[in-house]
């Protein structure tokens, strides 16, 4: 009994994916994507018909079903050179693959065919989407109402009598009628298991004459690393302008608040202080949001740069308590612009870096000099405890001193930051002159 159970249910389940793969979901939407290659192939059939019917000097081409084929094999080949020679008929077929041939979207290509080859695959698909379209599309029409007949033959047999029918000399047998029904669904199921093995086939042809071309797999990987260096910069830009900020204004409402009472006139700077930085980091967030929103966007505030805003970075480092002491051998102004911008970000990243690990009251030497074609910068201030245990604990440096490092080598410049002899020294040094 448990044999005969087992049996059976294997035979249902198999039953049941013999069903899905004729009258399933995805049997259902290929057939109407053979149906539209079928609609797309009409055009090219009756450019066929004014070719074949003159040349078999016959005036009722549509009325014959050998020259309906001849016609239809005739226009195959001009469907095919209509592909070749358009090149978004790769992008509308793929799209058209990937929403009713079930194909995956990562094995199909996105953009026009560009390359020879690529053109000639997508021809290929085109005549075969045609093809395979225009006979499931011919059958769908003709077979319906013929299994239709013979599944009611027998019904109409009965209520009109023999007499009343003309039949076939073949049909008019008591056998034949009894198994005309028959007949009809197995005919019905021959037309399901045509266009469901169509469409598989077209489906998993599809990916070696759609799919993306080596150089198609280029173009997208070099727009992934575009779009990665893209999110590496906003981050970058996020980390160390919010960064700065939060660590900035942690410190000075800290120290306003110890000397809340004593010391008032600090309190009043220290409170401008936080104000002027939360506006100007505020303007800066807007500007990189900007970007993620408007894609290329330099958004509505520039980017701050060592010429204009280092004096602002200074002053506001010193309200948080810290003791700067600048040199500056250089004139920003002369600096390119991209340098300017990102030995800005460098600074304000090494005078975060202290205020977050040094705590305030802690003297900071900062020097920016030009020498032999290159911008020194160089951060230097007594090593602490919390900066020998945050060097210990994060090897190779946190997020900004990665950022930091980052940015140098973009620049084609080099990084060096680490304790010696109780000294904690950042040190970049980038060429005057190098890739944007």
């Amino acid at each position: 009994m448990s044999e005969f159970s087992g049996f059976s249910a294997g035979g249902f389940s198999r039953l049941s994916g013999f069903g899905r793969f004729l009258f399933g979901r995805r049997a259902r939407r290929r057939w109407i994507h053979l149906i539209l290659g079928g609609a797309l192939a009409m055009p090219y059939v009756f450019v066929g018909q004014l070719v074949v019917g003159p040349a078999t000097d016959s005036r009722y081409v549509f009325n014959d079903l050998p020259l309906q084929l001849l016609s239809f094999a005739v226009g195959l080949p001009l469907a095919a050179l209509t592909a070749a020679l358009f090149p978004l008929t790769r992008s509308l077929e793929a799209g058209a693959a990937r929403s009713l041939c079930g194909v995956e979207a990562g094995l199909l290509a996105y953009g026009p065919a560009r390359t020879r080859a690529a053109k000639g695959r997508a021809a290929a698909w085109f005549t075969l989407h045609l093809g395979f379209g225009g006979v499931i599309s011919g059958m769908s029409l003709a077979v319906p109402p013929f299994a239709g007949f013979l599944t009611a033959l027998p019904l109409i047999v009965w209520a009109g009598g023999a007499e009343a029918v003309e039949l076939p000399a073949f049909l008019d047998r008591p056998w034949v009628l009894a198994c005309a029904p028959v007949a009809g669904v197995a005919t019905l199921l021959a037309l399901a298991g045509c266009a469901a093995v169509a469409g598989e086939l077209l489906a998993r042809w599809a990916p070696a004459l759609l799919g993306p071309t080596p150089e198609d797999r280029l173009a997208a990987a070099e727009a992934r690393a575009a779009d990665l260096a893209v999110r590496n910069r906003l981050a970058r830009e996020l980390h160390d302008s919010v960064g700065h900020a939060l660590s900035a204004v942690t410190l000075q409402a800290s120290a306003a608040r110890r000397v809340l009472d004593s010391d008032p006139e600090f309190v009043r700077e220290a409170l401008a202080a936080i104000e002027d930085t939360t506006r100007r980091t505020v303007g800066e967030l807007d500007a990189v949001l900007g970007v993620l929103r408007d894609g290329d966007s330099p958004g509505t505030a520039p980017a701050p740069t060592l010429a204009a805003d280092l004096t602002g970075l200074l002053r506001r480092t010193r309200a948080a308590g810290l003791r700067v002491t600048a040199s500056l051998d250089a004139d920003p102004g002369a600096l390119p612009p991209v340098l300017s911008r990102e030995a800005y970000r460098i600074v304000q990243e090494g005078l975060s870096n202290v205020l977050k690990h040094a705590g305030e009251r802690t003297g900071v030497a900062l020097r920016i000099r030009v020498a032999d074609e290159h911008l020194e910068i160089s951060v230097e201030n007594p090593l602490t405890a919390a900066l020998a245990d945050a060097s210990a604990c994060r090897p190779g440096g946190g997020h900004g001193l990665r950022g930091i490092a980052d940015r140098a080598r973009l620049l084609g410049g080099t990084a060096q930051a680490g304790a010696a002899e109780g000294t904690w020294r950042l040190k970049v040094r980038l060429p005057m002159k190098g890739p944007a």
